[in-house]
C-alpha cells in the first residue's frame, strides 16, 4: 500500500497530464469525427490512435482476432495487467455539422451519432496519462488499451475474446458518452445478429409465374412467422428484422432475397433458446416456397457483468475529478438541440433510462448523479458484456450531450463534436487515468475486483462463445 502522499502526487500528475495534452486529445477526436468510419472500416481512426500511443512509447500489435482495424497498445511489465478498452466506429446516416439544426455534412453519411469519436481518444489519454504517472512514481505493472473495431454491430470485442486477446489481463475499465455523469451499473441484452438467404428460381411474374420459386415469399413467409412467435416469448425478449435485398422489378419473381434479424433476451440462453426457435421457422419457409436457404451468422455477444468492486473505484475518481466545465458556448447549443427534439422526447428518454426525474428539468448535467441502475437490464446490446464475462470489467458515462439526447441521433452527432463532447471526453480520460493508478497501487481492490468476478460465474455459469465454429469477423 502507498502513502496519501505518494498517491496525491500520482493523481497530480495524472490530471496534469491530460490537461497538457487535452488540445492534442480534442484535435484527435475532431479527426474521427470527421472520418466517421463503419465499423471494420475504421482504418484512419485506428491508426490515429495507435500512432498517439506508440509516439508515448507502446508497443503497437495491429489486425488482431483478424481485423484490420483492431490492436492492443502494450507498455510496461509484469503484473498487474490493466486494459481499457476504446471504440471509434460511426453509424450510417448520422452525418450532422455542430449546429443545433439538422444540417449533414454529406447527405446520407455517417456520423458519430454515439460519440465513438471521443471514446477512444479518452481512452488513449488516461493510458498516457497513467504511464507517465507509473514512470515518475516506479510504479510498477502493465497498461493495455485494446483497440476496438464494430462496436456497433457487436463484432469486435466477441471475436477479440475468442482470439484470447483479453486473457492475461486482470482488470477491464471502460467507458460510453451519455447526458449524465453516473457510474454504469446495469445489465445489457444478450443478442444475435444473423442473415438468412433465401434462394429460389427467377421467372417472368405474368407468363410464366408457375416456373419462379420466389425467394422473397419465403422472406415474408419466414418474417410472418417470426410475428406468431413472439406471443410465446418471454418479457424482455427483442426481435428486429429488415429486409436487405428483396428482389427489383415486380415484373421478376426474385430469385434470392435475405432478411437480417437481431435478436436479443436477458440472458444468452434466451437467446439461444429464440434463435433455435428462428431458425425452424426458415424451415419452415423453405419448404412452403420450395426454396433453399442458408444462415449467415453475423456475431453474438453476452448480457453485461458490472464489476461493483471496480464500479466504486470509477465513481470515488469521478467525484474527485468533477463534471465537465461547460460554458455558455455549450449551453446555448445544448439549449438549441433540446429545441430540435420532438415535443416529449427529452422526458422519455429520461424515464426509460431510470434516471432520477427530476432531471429533466435541467438542459445540462453539471453534477455527479448517484448510481440508479443496478439490478436494471438496458434496452440494448454491447460486445463489452463479452468482456465482462472474461475479465472483471466496469465502465461509466460522462455528459457529452444535453440530458434526455437520445443515442444514434442527429442530436448526438452534433454534441460530440463540439464542446460539450470534448469536455465530457476529458473527464472521462482523468477518471480513467486515476482508476488505472489506483488498481495499479492497491492489490486489495484488484484481489477484491475478481473475487467478486469468480462467485458471478459459480452462479451463472462459464462463457461459452456465441459464435459458431469457424466463423471469421464479416468484414465485407
Amino acid at each position: 500500500m502507498s502513502s496519501d502522499l505518494e498517491m496525491k502526487k500520482s493523481e497530480d500528475l495524472v490530471m496534469d497530464s491530460i490537461d497538457q495534452m487535452g488540445p492534442e486529445l480534442i484535435e484527435a477526436s475532431k479527426k474521427i469525427w470527421d472520418f466517421a468510419e463503419l465499423g471494420l472500416k475504421e482504418y484512419r481512426s485506428s491508426r490515429l490512435l495507435a500512432k498517439l500511443l506508440e509516439k508515448q512509447g507502446f508497443s503497437i500489435e495491429m489486425g488482431v482476432a483478424g481485423m484490420p482495424t483492431s490492436f492492443v497498445a502494450t507498455w510496461g511489465g509484469g503484473k498487474p495487467v490493466i486494459g481499457i478498452l476504446g471504440e471509434y466506429d460511426a453509424l450510417p446516416g448520422l452525418s450532422q455539422k455542430v449546429s443545433g439544426v439538422k444540417d449533414p455534412v454529406e447527405i446520407g453519411g455517417n456520423g458519430h451519432g454515439c460519440g465513438h469519436n471521443i471514446f477512444g481518444v479518452a481512452g488513449v489519454g488516461a493510458a498516457v496519462a497513467a504511464k507517465k504517472a507509473m514512470e515518475a512514481d516506479g510504479i510498477k505493472g502493465t497498461i493495455k488499451f485494446f483497440g476496438c473495431p464494430a462496436e456497433e454491430i457487436l463484432v469486435g470485442k466477441v471475436y477479440m475474446v475468442r482470439a484470447g486477446i483479453f486473457k492475461d489481463t486482470d482488470v477491464c475499465l471502460t467507458w460510453h458518452p451519455g447526458s449524465l455523469n453516473t457510474l454504469w451499473s446495469s445489465s445489457s441484452l444478450a443478442m444475435n445478429s444473423v442473415k438468412f438467404n433465401f434462394h429460389g428460381k427467377a421467372s417472368h411474374a405474368a407468363t410464366n409465374p408457375e416456373s419462379g420459386r420466389s425467394a422473397l415469399k419465403a422472406v415474408q413467409l419466414m418474417d410472418t412467422g417470426v410475428q406468431f412467435l413472439r406471443e410465446h416469448l418471454i418479457d424482455g425478449a427483442r426481435i428486429h428484422s429488415t429486409i436487405t435485398d428483396g428482389g427489383h422489378e415486380p415484373n421478376v419473381v426474385p430469385d434470392r432475397a435475405q432478411i437480417w434479424y437481431y435478436i436479443r433476451a436477458p440472458y444468452r440462453q434466451d437467446v439461444d433458446d429464440m434463435y433455435d426457435r428462428i431458425v425452424n421457422i426458415a424451415k419452415g419457409a423453405s419448404l412452403m416456397t420450395e426454396t433453399d436457404y442458408e444462415v449467415q451468422f453475423q456475431t453474438g455477444c453476452y448480457n453485461m457483468l458490472p464489476n461493483k468492486v471496480l464500479g466504486q473505484v470509477l465513481l470515488k475518481n469521478m467525484k474527485k475529478v468533477g463534471p465537465p466545465p461547460f460554458d455558455e458556448k455549450d449551453k446555448a447549443l445544448a439549449e438549441e438541440l433540446v429545441l430540435s427534439s420532438t415535443p416529449g422526447t427529452k422526458e422519455t428518454v429520461v424515464r426509460v433510462s431510470g434516471a432520477p426525474l427530476e432531471l429533466v428539468r435541467f438542459i445540462l448535467n453539471d453534477t455527479i448523479v448517484e448510481p440508479f441502475d443496478e439490478g436494471d437490464i438496458l434496452a440494448g446490446s454491447t460486445d463489452v458484456a463479452d468482456v465482462s464475462w472474461n475479465v472483471p470489467t466496469a465502465q461509466f458515462n460522462t455528459a457529452c450531450a444535453p440530458i434526455g439526447t437520445p443515442f444514434h441521433s442527429w442530436q448526438f452527432t452534433a454534441s460530440v463534436g463540439s464542446g460539450i463532447g470534448q469536455k465530457g471526453m476529458l473527464m472521462a480520460s482523468k477518471i480513467l487515468g486515476l482508476s488505472v493508478i489506483d488498481l495499479m497501487k492497491n492489490e486489495n481492490l484488484l484481489e477484491g475486483a475478481k473475487e467478486e468476478f469468480e462467485k458471478e460465474l459459480e452462479t451463472k455459469g462459464n462463457y461459452r462463445t456465441p459464435l459458431p465454429e469457424g466463423i471469421n469477423p464479416p468484414l465485407n
